[in-house]
Parts: C-alpha cells; structure tokens; sequence
C-alpha cells in the first residue's frame, strides 16, 4: 500500500488498526462460503457488513457475531440464490473491497434522478394514481420501490424528467409533483399523515423505506397480515448488562438487513449475536444495548422493541401473486400498466420498479381489493390486456404460519437465556479453534 508523503507512522498505525479485514474462505465449509470480517467497532458496523452482503443478493444462512473490547469480529456463511457458494471472481472481490472501507452504508447510487417520498393510507387503485399523476406531469419512473404494511404505503420513486433526461430541478415543478401527489394520497380520509416530499437520496433506499414506515409508526397499527406474526422476545441479561432478543420466523432473503437495520436505526448496537437456519426457518439471537450502554428498562420498551421488529420483517414480506414485467419501456408505461391492475379487481401490496437502457423489469405483489387470494381468471384477464410474453406469474408469495412442532419457546425465554453455549462455540469459531460449519 502507497501511503501519501504527509502522514507519519503514527497515523499509517492508525489507519492499519482501523481498515477492516476481510477474508472470504471457501475451503472451511461444504455448503457456503465463508465471509470473515474483523473491525473496530462503530455503531452501524454491522449494518455496513449485512448490507453489503444483502446488495448482491447473498443469502445469509449462518452468522456469528462478537464484538470484543474495540474490536468487532463477523462470521456470515452465505450463498447464492440457488443455494451454491460464491465462485464469481467479480462477486468476491466487490464485497472484499467493499467490506473492507470504512465509508458507512450509502444510497444505491441513483446519480441524476430526483428522489420523491410518498407515505399515506394504502387503498385499491392508488399506486395506479401516483403513476398517473408523474405521466401527466411528464416525469419518467426510472426506479422506485414501493412497501405496504398495516394499512400504510411508503414509496421511494426516482424520476427524470421525460423530455431532458435530467434531474427535475426547477422549483415550480417540483412544487407542482409535491402538491399534486400529496392530493392524492390524501384521498378522503387521510388528511393530516399523507406525506410527500423531494430527497437528497442519501441513504440506501431499503433503508430509507424502513425509516419512513417507521416514522409512519406503522407498527402501532393492527396487523392485516392474515398470518401469524413473527415470534419476538426481549429478555433481560442484568449480570452482563445485556438485552436478549429472539426472533423466529420464516427465512427469506434480506431478513437479517431488516432486523439490523431497526435495531440501528432505534439507536441499539449489537455486541454479540447468533444466526441460524433451519429447513427454511430463521433462529435469530441478538446481545443488545443502547448506544449509551445501558438496556432496555421497561416494559413498554420491550414491547416497542417487539412490535418494531415484526413490523420490519412483515413489510417485506408482502402475500400475493407475484409478476413479472418485462418489456420495453416508453412512455407512461406504469400508469398503463397499474391501471389494468385497478379496473381487473387487483390491488399492489408491493412493487419494484427497475429501468435500465430501453427495457423496463418490474416484480409486483398483487391481491384482490379486500386482499385476498386472487382469481386466476383475473390474472389471466390481465395477462391477455398487457401482453403474455411481457407479463409473466412467477410464484405465489404468502407468509405461512410457523409450524406449532419447531416454534422454540421464545416467550418463557428459551431461545435467549438458555443458549449461551452459542456464545462460547462461536467466539471459538472466530478464533479459528473450530474448523466446522455445522
């Protein structure tokens, strides 16, 4: 490494001591690979190494996760999406550069589009609006992602303008986006949380929605979810000074950036914590403490801690029929397409919008307008009206109960207290006195 001439060897001391190291092995395990990372500890470390992983669509399947003194050491065992280890040489060495900068978790990199944030009341048909109202308004949907939960929507969308190409920057139009869009949030009844504002997009957009639906405090509403929500327990560990929290619940990708991303975001740094998967549920065990230190104190934080958790695991986990558009992009393309959606009967619980070049690829989550199962013959209806080739049905995606025979018992604590072996095998394991994957 080249040093610049103005540093003495003090401060190269110092950043030696600081720059992450990053090891990616695939000789240790037989199923994954094996993605070490040791740092000093900052608050959102975690989050940086999670997010990393998360962004290349890893899976993470195991992880183990101890911060000793100043020093955090990471163990995540991932793989692809078909289950295989990583043998991309391009995939490696962006997570070893990336993992080993410093920089913090920053936005997608959405260069030249503007940023709007929408949240309100969800409804049939209003997505459909939103779309409508950038087509009239002449601003092209190059990305955006959409979450519903609760009752709520939260919505990131990055726009250009349709005729320069560039980032809409004239005050009056953006003015007009902003009021225009707020009208329609607002509807009937949500007069005073319809909110809609332009960003500087300075943070990555799963992240963002996060904290938009948390500010939204969708939690505090009841669950629509038909399903049983996901298991949360939060114990108190006084001799060591830490808060235990347990979560059960399906796999699904992304599920650890969800969780660490509320647990950083409600300002809690995690010491130590356990990840496992089994027969496609996910064991998740976490040594927390607030970022003065201190734990959770009362009952009604415990129970914030609780509902917030299952709120960041349920937003991503939208039930419906799942479509894939693909085709070429052109104008008002997602107001044509939203509104089939509407006048078939189906209502979007999420989507995710991606341009790139002339091709538009979009993934929407699709019920009925009382959110429930759709009817093929409406999905078929639509098909024939977008087109077969361009829209296609994927997969049903729903959140299954856990099963009653390999729920553990998170409420008496079972999960949390009683497991500190797991402590003591992964600390052994990031030292390298344990050479298995099991």
């Amino acid at each position: 490494m080249e040093w610049p001439a103005s540093l003495n060897e003090y401060e190269k001391l110092v950043i030696r001591m600081n720059t992450p190291r990053v090891i990616i092995d695939n000789a240790v395990c037989d199923t994954a690979t094996l993605v070490k990372v040791d740092s000093a500890r900052k608050h959102g470390i975690l989050l940086e190494a999670v997010q990393v992983l998360t962004d290349v669509n890893l899976c993470i399947k195991k992880a183990y996760i101890s911060s000793d003194g100043r020093w955090f050491m990471d163990v995540f065992h991932v793989t692809d999406q078909n289950g295989d280890k990583l043998t991309d040489a391009s995939v490696i060495s962006y997570i070893e550069q990336s993992l080993a900068t410093s920089n913090g978790p920053g936005p997608n990199g959405f260069k030249g589009l503007t940023a709007l944030e929408l949240t309100g009341t969800d409804r049939p048909g209003l997505l459909s609006e939103v779309f409508a109202v950038l087509a009239d308004l002449q601003c092209n949907v190059v990305e955006a992602k959409v979450w519903t939960h609760n009752g709520r929507i939260a919505s990131l969308i990055y726009v250009k303008d349709e005729d320069s190409g560039s980032p809409i920057e004239d005050s009056v139009k953006i003015d007009r986006i902003i009021g225009r869009l707020r009208n329609v949030l607002k509807g009937d009844n949500d007069i005073r949380s319809a909110k809609t504002a332009v960003s500087m997009a300075v943070t990555h957009t799963e992240r963002r929605l996060h904290q938009m639906m948390f500010a939204d405090r969708d939690y505090e509403r009841k669950s629509t979810n038909s399903s049983s929500p996901p298991v949360v327990s939060v114990q108190d560990w006084s001799e060591r000074g830490y808060s235990v929290v347990n979560v059960e619940c399906k796999d699904r990708p992304k599920l650890l950036f969800d969780i660490v991303c509320t647990l950083t975001d409600m300002e809690y740094v995690v010491f130590h914590a356990t990840i496992d998967t089994d027969c496609a549920q996910a064991y998740q065990e976490f040594y927390i403490r607030h970022t003065d230190g201190t734990r959770i104190s009362s009952e009604a934080e415990r129970q914030r801690v609780i509902q917030c958790l299952q709120a960041a695991i349920e937003r991503r986990a939208s039930e419906g029929v799942r479509l894939e558009l693909c085709t070429a992009d052109r104008r008002g393309l997602l107001a044509d397409v939203t509104r089939t959606f509407r006048e078939n009967g189906l209502s979007v619980t999420q989507a995710e919008v991606s341009t790139r070049g002339d091709t538009a690829g979009n993934i929407f989550y699709v019920t009925d307008a009382a959110g429930l199962p759709v009817d093929p013959k409406m999905i078929e209806s639509v098909r024939h009206r977008i087109g077969f080739s361009s829209l296609r049905v994927k997969e049903l995606s729903t959140y299954p109960k856990a099963s009653p025979s390999s729920t553990r018992d998170a409420s008496s604590g079972g999960v949390g207290l009683f497991s500190l072996g797991s402590l003591v095998k992964r600390n052994l394991y990031n030292l390298g006195l344990i050479r298995s994957c099991s």
